[in-house]
């Protein structure tokens, strides 16, 4: 009998909350918000972003280089090159040949000797990151390094041509002298290309030697020669970061300990740069991806420079002497951390040291004689168990020692809970850990009841940053996870409670960050791009407005008493802004109906004027895409009549009220 009345009620919820759902039946709920303050500041870096070479996220993305193995250092020094027919496409070894030669010396330690035999036109071909993406009216930057060992060779010519193999442009390059030199020259296509081609050939017959064969568009981030960009900056610029969070991710733990992010190994002169197999080539049986790469041409100078275009906190993260733990779990014996402790401290002194010293001083070199005024470092990835204690502790000593005003911050695992987690907070805990960072991929469900996982952490224990998380549509490290409206919903319910919690919880982060449309390794992830164009996801949206919405003090918001924290799928978090002396309200309704809201106020005068920004779907499976973006925040303006604050939350939607305080 229970069981037939637990049907039957089941069936009457469902059929009452669609027939609200189709007559469009609002639920009424009324706000109080006490503007006094709570003496909690919400932290500039409250909202940050984190960055992971995976989804070919750095060269082929960020990192505009256009050619992929530009310096022939893959394990496989031909990755990336063809050496076809003119006419057939085919290897014709008979026109000439190519042989990878290698000075050992040299960290860039490979080029290659190009042999031509005949006037056959020896071809050398490179496909770029799943081509190479050329817009109409721009110009691109040629350039690369050639030896002219023996023979007539006196021109080179290169060429870019489209998927069907015809010229899109073409310029010839005059050899001349011996020795290494390096030759320039501009492209200046007259259409636009997703997919080109470079081809090289020569004019002559003889022997040459190649290294570094590069190009660049030349409008790049702030125009700077080799750099990142401009359109995949843009959008982490209007997400207004608080922080950078790099190189990673576990890229930071190599698979092995030799193939650990070094980020002495990405400084100097671009060309002297020693190149290193990319983690995720083959990470992942779904995608393996043989041809990925670091080039390093974004390494760890460039990171900072970003973080201070970006007007962001640079917070790198290095070893602890562990690779990463689901792969070899290499440990480094603690006789022998010595120098990844040194890697830390000498990494502090190359982002602030003066220039007297010797790390300031490469710092000046490289162009940069300012400080980066680093504030932050963190210590090893994902690590968990006793062993990464053990470490960490040696880390805080040495750091804290010298350098006692940076700001450590450790980690609790892969994992939200469970017994590594509980073991790591009980001992970062004992040691009065600065800041711990917790990670969590999981379901929208868990998002949306996890708004309130913040409201009994310890006041007086370490701070929390949320350093990588994303709602997993399908399900953890599934291809087939999506981007799509339920995603972004629930972590923004979530994140209202984040902010609810600013006095424990202090940097916040979504990840992945980038993922390249036909490149990818990981779903979901922020941003999407392809060769030629971008795309905003949202969920990059929902991070939008609560970064670009942050304020400087958590006010208090409630209903009946208590926080909004899902009570009728209902969730909300409120702000002041010192700067430009707003309210800032945010509230998630994750229900298939209206809310009508009516906010009462106390020690609060106000304008006449609300901004509403809303951020909402008809359904939840819609996405965002490169040909459109359904999904994005819409503004206007309501009046407030007789001081009272009244408006409709629309149903599955995100909404930001802002209001002038007197």
């Amino acid at each position: 009998m229970r069981t037939k009345n637990k049907i039957y009620a089941a069936f009457f919820t469902v059929c009452t909350t669609f027939l609200l759902a189709q007559s469009g039946i609002q639920s009424k709920h009324i706000l109080d918000l006490d503007g006094a303050s709570t003496h909690i500041k919400i932290q500039p870096t409250m909202y940050g972003i984190f960055f992971e070479d995976i989804n070919f996220a750095a060269d082929g993305g960020l990192y505009a280089e256009l050619i992929k193995n530009r310096s022939f250092e893959f394990d496989e020094p031909l990755t990336g090159w063809k050496q076809p027919n003119t006419k057939t496409l085919s290897p014709n070894l008979d026109s000439g040949f190519l042989i990878i030669h290698t000075d050992a010396s040299k960290t860039n330690k490979n080029y290659a000797r190009i042999t031509v035999l005949n006037d056959k036109n020896y071809l050398l071909e490179n496909e770029g990151f799943r081509g190479i993406g050329i817009h109409q009216g721009e110009k691109y930057d040629f350039s690369f390094y050639l030896e002219n060992v023996s023979g007539n060779i006196k021109e080179m010519k290169a060429e870019l041509i489209d998927e069907k193999g015809q010229s899109i442009v073409a310029v010839s390059i005059p050899v001349s002298g011996k020795g290494w030199q390096k030759y320039a020259a501009v492209f200046s296509p007259k259409r636009t290309v997703e997919k080109a081609k470079l081809q090289i050939t020569f004019v002559g017959n003889g022997v040459v030697n190649m290294d570094m064969i590069s190009l660049f568009p030349q409008d790049t981030w702030k125009g700077r020669k080799g750099g990142l960009r401009k359109d995949l900056v843009q959008k982490l610029y209007d997400l207004k970061p608080g922080f950078l969070r790099f190189p990673g991710g576990c890229i930071v733990e190599g698979r092995t300990l030799a193939e650990r992010y070094q980020w002495k190994k990405t400084i100097g002169k671009v060309e002297d740069r020693e190149n290193l197999i990319n983690k995720w080539n083959n990470g992942f049986a779904h995608r393996l991806t043989p041809d990925y790469w670091q080039s390093f041409g974004l390494g760890f100078f460039e990171y900072f420079q970003l973080s201070e275009d970006l007007g962001a906190e640079p917070l790198p993260i290095l070893s602890c002497g562990m690779a990463c733990q689901f792969n070899t779990a290499e440990l480094v014996k603690m006789e022998d951390l010595d120098p990844y402790v040194q890697d830390a401290l000498d990494l502090i002194e190359f982002a602030n040291g003066d220039i007297s010293t010797p790390w300031g001083k490469v710092r000046a070199e490289m162009g940069h004689p300012k400080p980066f005024n680093l504030k932050f470092i963190g210590i090893g990835n994902e690590q968990w168990g006793e062993d990464y204690i053990e470490r960490y502790k040696v880390f805080e000593k040495a750091i804290h020692a010298k350098y006692p005003k940076i700001t450590i911050v450790s980690g609790s695992g892969p994992s939200p809970d469970g017994e590594f987690f509980e073991y790591g907070w009980k001992e970062l805990k004992k040691l009065n850990a600065q800041i711990v960072d917790e990670h969590y991929y999981n379901s929208p469900e868990w998002f949306l009841e996890n708004a309130t996982r913040y409201d009994k952490y310890d006041r007086k224990g370490p701070k929390v940053f949320a350093g990588e998380y994303a709602a997993q549509s399908v399900g953890v490290v599934k291809p087939e996870n999506k981007n799509n409206w339920l995603t972004a919903l629930s972590e923004a319910a979530f994140m209202t409670g984040l902010e609810r919690n600013a006095d424990v919880v202090t940097m916040t982060s979504y990840a992945p960050l980038l993922a390249h449309a036909d490149g990818w390794q990981w779903t979901p992830d922020l941003i999407w791009f392809n060769n030629l164009s971008t795309y905003a996801t949202p969920n990059y949206y929902v991070q939008k407005l609560f970064s670009n919405n942050k304020g400087t003090d958590l006010l208090k918001i409630t209903e009946n008493g208590k926080a909004l924290t899902g009570q009728k799928k209902l969730y909300s978090s409120a702000v002041f802004d010192e700067k430009s002396k707003e309210i800032i309200i945010k509230i998630v309704n994750a229900d298939i109906q209206p809310k009508e809201m009516n906010l009462n106020t106390k020690n609060l005068r106000f304008g006449d004027k609300m901004i509403k920004i809303i951020l909402s779907a008809d359904t939840l499976d819609t996405e965002n895409s490169f040909t459109s973006e359904p999904i994005q925040p819409k503004e206007n303006s309501e009046s407030i009549k007789r001081g009272k604050i009244s408006t409709e939350i629309p149903p599955k939607s995100v909404v930001i009220l802002k209001i002038n305080k007197l």
